[in-house]
């Protein structure tokens, strides 16, 4: 690696370090502004607890979400600097090419991306939950309830199906219980139940008030019934929950068994879980577009200085973060194809990239 290189590297890596321990703080201050009245609602709260189960996890997930942000204004931010001062004008005349002068830039987008995608598959999911929690425990007025389920309905394979009108997963019982097995389109079996109860001691199902019936060819069907009886079926309660806000909780491991599992289970629409998948990758990938379009942008000297440069690229960020949150929205509706939403921003920014770019380089 040349010393030039090097040079560069350090100013990527610095100036990326340096505008995140700018944000970050400010972005803690305006939070604690207006979150100290919540924290003093709670006399157990202490600071230690604020600090460790709040904050921490806020700084995780607010980092990853400017991380983006903080890279782009970083990287345009001391190239236009160089630009300025003429460093880049001197490397030119060394015959050194453009293309050649993008390599330690390219070197530390790669460290940044994969920081940033070690931190979107495993760091941010874990800290998203233990915030979440804290958030509903202490700050939420009125803390979202989960543990009530209606209208739950799952595939148990692919001819048995399950319906509960309603669920309560802290009680562990549900009313109106439905399960029907089918042989292609004709059903064969049909069994109801006012009422459903999990018994966890060995992994049962107890039903009250049940009717059963089975479905004979000849038209002979055999009809049961009764007060009380013990079965088992080929779920347990947790797999009725169905939260699209869960999938920032899982770990991408987690995320891709739950996605597969649920359209085992005949899941209707899980794009919201597959927009959040996919984001995990595109953001980090990001690095590499973002920085050359911060590189062509801040390479050239203009008028103005490196204010002019900055205006620019603020404006490009914030309409690249506000196609990102339009994708994510259209993404989950269920007739959308999240994959190319969720890529399209970088798709966009990466043809803006590589016209700057050849701007740039002549």
């Amino acid at each position: 690696m040349r010393i030039l290189d090097k040079y560069i590297l350090k100013k990527y890596l610095t100036s990326f370090v340096f505008v995140l321990l700018i944000l970050i703080p400010v972005i803690i201050a305006v939070n604690i502004s207006e979150k100290i009245d919540k924290f003093l609602r709670h006399p157990d709260l202490t600071v230690g607890m604020i600090i460790k189960d709040y904050y921490v996890n806020f700084i995780v997930n607010i980092g990853n979400m400017i991380l983006p942000l903080a890279l782009f204004v970083s990287v345009l931010f001391f190239t236009s600097k160089m630009a300025g001062n003429t460093e880049i004008i001197a490397i030119n005349n060394a015959k050194i090419s453009f293309k050649r002068f993008l390599k330690p830039y390219f070197i530390g987008a790669t460290v940044v991306t994969v920081f940033s995608l070690v931190l979107n598959h495993f760091i941010v999911p874990n800290s998203s939950k233990k915030y979440e929690e804290f958030d509903n425990t202490y700050i939420t007025t009125k803390p979202k309830d989960y543990s009530r389920l209606e209208n739950a309905n799952i595939q148990l394979s692919e001819n048995d199906y399950i319906y509960i009108r309603s669920y309560n997963l802290k009680r562990n019982s549900g009313s109106d219980f439905c399960y029907e097995k089918y042989d292609g389109l004709v059903l064969k079996e049909k069994l109801l139940a006012d009422n459903i109860r999990y018994i966890k001691k060995d992994s049962s199902y107890r039903l009250t008030n049940y009717y059963k019936r089975k479905i004979i060819n000849d038209g002979d069907d055999i009809i049961s019934s009764g007060r009380r009886m013990d079965t088992v079926f080929n779920f347990k309660p947790e797999d009725l929950l169905h939260i699209d806000a869960f999938a920032k909780e899982m770990q991408t491991p987690e995320l891709l068994s739950y996605i597969k599992k649920s359209k085992e289970r005949g899941r209707g629409n899980l794009n919201a879980y597959l927009v959040e998948l996919y984001k995990r990758t595109s953001l980090p990938i990001s690095s590499y577009i973002l920085t050359l379009i911060a590189v062509a942008l801040g390479s050239v000297k203009r008028r103005g200085g490196v204010g002019v440069n900055l205006t620019i690229g603020v404006i490009l960020m914030f309409v690249y973060v506000f196609m990102l949150k339009i994708v994510e929205v259209l993404g989950a509706s269920a007739d959308a194809n999240p994959l190319f939403l969720v890529w399209l921003p970088n798709i966009i920014f990466a043809i803006v990239a590589i016209y700057l770019y050849i701007k740039a380089r002549k």
